[in-house]
């Protein structure tokens, strides 16, 4: 299932939709100048970004949020966090009645359930979902249900319809591969070949969240982009007119971002978070660019 446009761009081409996380918004203020929602949103599509990933607003904010994305033409996905498939049935109520979400971005907060019981749990996730006909994608993400690399693949085996956000930081880190093995090349090739949408932050095997370089020249950085460039042809390849596929700048603060003295109490980040969102926001169009001239 792939998030879809509105109804006057169903012809339109298959395309990207580069959207900058709120989350990721996090401790730039000072920095940015940007204090008010209004400011953020502007920076945000003044960047070049096609939308932003954040949460359902609160009712009183839910129309500032319409005017907002309505002025700069922002697409709009939001992240969900049910433990259970009657706590995914309440977020999409309240999805539905907001209006407008492209897709829902969803961390099931189970990591201990295994086995047909979490088979169990994300099929139900998937029929509310299609019921509901608003997408929604499960992201591969540590400390969730998806949290080990061989047993979301199980679920990719069990679930033919399953479709995932790939965050494919969480599986560098969790496997600890600053060494990226043949055998990790296969199995992270079928995580990205069920990916409906994407996360972009890069891993060493060490820290969840590096600094990449002015101009990305981290070792780990050609990794990444082949994963992507790899999940974007395969998604290409099946997309249809007004397909949409969702790619989320997602460069978190502390501790995420590597600090120089949280032992302090203080979170003096290294690098500079926007700047590299930009980065990222550039190096995600070019690998699309890549990825349809090597299809055409």
């Amino acid at each position: 299932m792939n998030a879809k446009y509105s109804v006057s761009e169903r012809n339109a081409r298959p395309r990207l939709d580069v959207q900058m996380s709120w989350w990721g918004m996090s401790g730039l203020a000072d920095k940015m100048g940007t204090r008010t929602v209004e400011e953020r949103v502007a920076a945000i599509a003044e960047a070049g970004f096609d939308g932003i990933n954040g949460y359902i607003p609160p009712a009183e904010q839910q129309d500032r949020w319409r005017r907002l994305l309505e002025r700069y033409g922002l697409s709009f996905s939001v992240n969900a966090y049910p433990k259970t498939a009657e706590d995914m049935d309440g977020f999409l109520a309240q999805a539905a009645a907001y209006g407008g979400i492209q897709h829902i971005n969803i961390q099931v907060m189970t990591p201990f359930l295994v086995g047909e019981p979490a088979v169990g749990l994300l099929r139900e996730l998937d029929r509310l979902s299609s019921e509901k006909g608003i997408p929604a994608f499960i992201e591969t993400h540590r400390g969730t249900i998806t949290q080990d690399l061989l047993r979301t693949l199980e679920y990719l085996d069990a679930l033919k319809s399953l479709r995932l956000t790939a965050d494919l930081s969480h599986y560098i880190v969790a496997g600890e591969m600053h060494t990226v093995s043949d055998e990790a090349e296969v199995l992270l090739g079928r995580i990205v070949r069920r990916a409906a949408a994407f996360h972009a932050r890069v891993s060493n095997g060490e820290q969840v969240q590096v600094d990449v370089g002015e101009n990305g020249e981290h070792p780990m950085m050609p990794h990444f982009k082949r994963w992507w460039g790899e999940g974007m042809r395969h998604w290409q390849s099946a997309a249809g007119p007004g397909d949409v596929l969702p790619f989320v700048v997602e460069l978190g603060p502390p501790p995420y971002a590597i600090t120089a003295d949280e032992h302090a109490g203080r979170t003096a980040e290294i690098g500079d978070r926007w700047r590299q969102s930009l980065l990222l926001l550039r190096t995600i169009r070019g690998v699309w660019a890549d990825a349809e001239r090597e299809r055409s």
